[in-house]
């Protein structure tokens, strides 16, 4: 007897045709099975990649030297912050409140040939900083940039969440609810030297102790970022008095090199110092290149007798390059740091700084000592043409900083 279902059964497939559909499969898989798994590839690539144009404007931004460009004057977002609205900035620095009759020199931002430097962002740069230690390590030009830093991010930072504070050489800002700090250490030379007081370092007659940088960096372990710069004091003439042994030692062995070996001597022990303290997984190095001086307006065109005092506007010339900063030490600093097993990420400031002759504190800062009347008289005789106003120029060399820390 039939069922109403009985006219719907499945036909019987033999077991022979299962195996042939099966041998079919099996070969098509081999043979195009690459091409499958390139095609799955290359749409989830499609994805996860940035868009054809967005990729293009990042692979450019990657091939773009951000030291090679142009001052451009923008009043519109320059000054990033205000003199008065940073009460860390060193009185030797506030050009206007110590009467600068002109803020021409605020108002300049540094423009790449090839590419825009990225926006400088406080509010990211503070959280990246979560839980971390950055340290610059120098002289008073790092000092400088270490303050317009702080500047730069402490607006965002509630009154009672912030301090700075100095223990010797050790200056320290906390930023209390992101649980990070900005350090500076006062180390003009990185080594060991004459100078190492943070307040009473005016020394004639500077001594560096050979391969004493530990004396130092037992104070830079545990950084997560640190920015080093030295330069200056090493050029204060053509040779440089280096001791061997201690400065207890009653009798001193002193010897003299050349300047720039005295300073490949430094950079190696830097090198070194940096190889067995930095893991280049977890931390940063940056070192900054030479800052600039402008102590003879004659190598720009000017009065023979002149220097900064006075000027106002950058110089325009791109191939300007000034006396002060010796090509030399620039070649040591890239032999030395190429060998180096650790990255450290150079920053050269030195040619986008020779061009502002016009952003020097001048004479427009604190004097230590009473000016005589001969020094009142002429004005150009007491400038200060090595360090910068703030805000001004410094906040530009941070602006390159937060470029290559965050777009490496």
């Amino acid at each position: 007897m039939k069922t109403p279902m009985s006219h719907l059964r499945r036909p019987r497939v033999s077991s022979s045709y299962l195996l042939t559909l099966l041998a079919f499969i099996f070969s098509v898989a081999l043979l195009y099975g690459e091409d499958l798994r390139f095609l799955f590839r290359q749409q989830t690539q499609h994805h996860s990649q940035p868009q054809p144009q967005l990729r293009s404007r990042l692979e450019k931004q990657e091939e773009c030297d951000v030291f090679s460009g142009k001052w451009v004057r923008d009043e519109s977002t320059r000054p990033i912050y205000e003199e008065w609205e940073c009460p860390y900035i060193q009185p030797q620095l506030t050009c206007q409140e110590h009467g600068r009759p002109e803020r021409l020199y605020q108002s300049w931002r540094w423009q790449p040939h090839a590419c825009s430097l990225p926006r400088f962002n406080a509010t990211f740069m503070l959280e990246k900083l979560r839980g971390k230690r950055m340290l610059f390590v120098g002289d008073s030009l790092n000092r400088g940039q270490y303050v317009s830093l702080v500047c730069l991010l402490h607006r965002l930072i509630p009154k009672h969440a912030k301090s700075m504070e100095t223990f010797g050489s050790l200056t320290i800002f906390r930023a209390q609810e992101y649980n990070a700090t900005i350090e500076f250490y006062w180390a003009p030379f990185l080594l060991e030297s004459n100078s190492d007081d943070a307040v009473i370092h005016r020394v004639t007659d500077r001594i560096v102790r050979k391969g004493s940088i530990n004396k130092h960096g037992k104070h830079w372990e545990g950084a997560d970022i640190i920015v080093f710069n030295t330069y200056l004091w090493w050029i204060s003439g053509d040779t440089m008095k280096i001791l061997h042994g201690s400065f207890d030692d009653k009798k001193k062995d002193i010897a003299e090199l050349k300047s720039a070996d005295a300073y490949r001597l430094a950079m190696k022990s830097l090198v070194k110092w940096v190889e067995n303290n930095m893991d280049p997984k977890k931390t940063r190095v940056f070192f900054t290149s030479m800052s600039p001086t402008h102590s003879r307006s004659i190598e720009w065109g000017g009065d023979p007798e002149g220097n900064c005092y006075n000027q106002t506007t950058p110089i325009e010339d791109p191939n300007y390059w000034g006396e002060g900063s010796r090509k030399s030490v620039m070649k040591v600093i890239g032999e030395v740091f190429s060998k180096s097993k650790v990255p450290i990420t150079f920053l050269n400031i030195t040619q986008l700084s020779e061009y502002r002759k016009d952003a020097h504190t001048s004479i427009y800062k604190k004097q230590w000592n009473p000016l005589t009347p001969e020094q009142i008289a002429n004005p150009v005789s007491y400038a200060d043409c090595t360090h910068w106003c703030l805000p001004g120029l410094q906040d530009t060399w941070n602006e390159l900083l937060y470029a290559k820390l965050f777009y490496p």
